[in-house]
Parts: C-alpha cells; sequence; structure tokens
C-alpha cells in the first residue's frame, strides 16, 4: 500500500488577492504561504518519505522544500497546474459570463478550461500517469507530492467517482495534509483531507 501524503502549494499572491487563477504563472509562496509550510514541517516531523515529489512551479516547489525540510525535490511536469487559458490571472467573477466557464463547469471531461487551456481528461490522464509509475516505483511506503488546486481535485473526484462537475465540492486548503492510500490496484482510499496531524 502506497501512503500519498498530498499538499496543496502554500499560499501565494493570487490566492491572497481573490483567488485569482494562477494556473501556469510561474509565481512564489507569500510571508503567509512560508509560515504554512513551515507549519506543515512541524506536523510531519517523524514521518519517512520514500520520495519527495513537486510541480516545477516555484511555487509547489518552495513549500515541498519547507514541508520535507529537504532540498532533494524531484519536479515533476505531469504534476503541474491546470492550463487556464484565458481564465489565467483572474478572479472568477471576472470571466463567469464568457460562455466557457458554463462549458466547463457542466462537462469538464471534454471542455476546454478558459477556452484554449485543457480540458479534464487531458489534465486526469496525465496526473494518473504519475500516480501510476509512482506506484511501481513505490509499492509500499509513504511519498510527498506537492501539486496545485485544479490537479488535486480533479484527480480525487475522479478516483473517489465523483461526477466532474462536482470537483471543486473538494476544498483543500493552502499547504494542509491531504492523505490517500493506493493500493496495488491502483485503487485509492481517502483517509484524510486538509487534516492538522
Amino acid at each position: 500500500m502506497l501512503n500519498v501524503y498530498l499538499l496543496r502549494h502554500g499560499e501565494t499572491a493570487y490566492n491572497a488577492d481573490g483567488n485569482r487563477y494562477c494556473g501556469r504563472t510561474d509565481i512564489t509562496l507569500t510571508e503567509k504561504g512560508i509560515g504554512q509550510a513551515e507549519l506543515v514541517h512541524t506536523q510531519l516531523q517523524g514521518t519517512a518519505f520514500d520520495g519527495i515529489y513537486s510541480s516545477p512551479l516555484k511555487r509547489a516547489v518552495y513549500t515541498a522544500e519547507i514541508a520535507s525540510g529537504s532540498k532533494t525535490v524531484k519536479t515533476d511536469k505531469r504534476l503541474i497546474e491546470v492550463d487556464f487559458g484565458v481564465w489565467e490571472g483572474k478572479i472568477k467573477m471576472e470571466f463567469i459570463s464568457d460562455g466557457f466557464w458554463d462549458s466547463w463547469i457542466n462537462d469538464p471531461w471534454t471542455a476546454k478550461a478558459g477556452g484554449t487551456g485543457e480540458s479534464a481528461e487531458e489534465i486526469i490522464t496525465r496526473v494518473d500517469s504519475f500516480y501510476r509509475e509512482m506506484l511501481k516505483k513505490h509499492p509500499s511506503g509513504n511519498i510527498l507530492v506537492v501539486g496545485h488546486n485544479g490537479i488535486n481535485r480533479l484527480y480525487l473526484a475522479w478516483k473517489l467517482g465523483m461526477p466532474l462537475k462536482n470537483y471543486a465540492k473538494i476544498v483543500q486548503q493552502n499547504s494542509s495534509i491531504t492523505m490517500f492510500s493506493l493500493d496495488a490496484k491502483g485503487e485509492l482510499s481517502l483517509n484524510f483531507l486538509n487534516s492538522k496531524i
């Protein structure tokens, strides 16, 4: 059984400014975000990891380094945040009436985020590929994975059998620990969400 300690990165300026869609914009953590990652480091004291993985974006890598207390973070482009197309850098109220939102929220599997971004099928395919590889590489033990709100919620919703249009009902807070297990067949069990262990 592989135990995945999954984090969303710590707070960024986009999160603090009305939760702007950050997507592929490569910004770093705020002071609050650094503090959140430091708290996770304290929480994870005594937990040994067989691997530490992160999205290549700075906000995720920095969170992974602080939370793990290690500079040996392996980045993987499959963990990068959703390509949000024309929504990038905007808050939801600035684009909710653009026509793309209705298509995305009703059928994210085929619709492109922001009209020109990724579909949920593309996102889930790449994220699932990462976890399948991790299960082969680490069939048991613990790994720390630092990703992003969009990819984490879509993957969890899909693995839990939820309708993907409901993915946003999974709330993942900045730098809070979500832990799930994958068995040998890749079946997921959600052990805790947004925990302060």
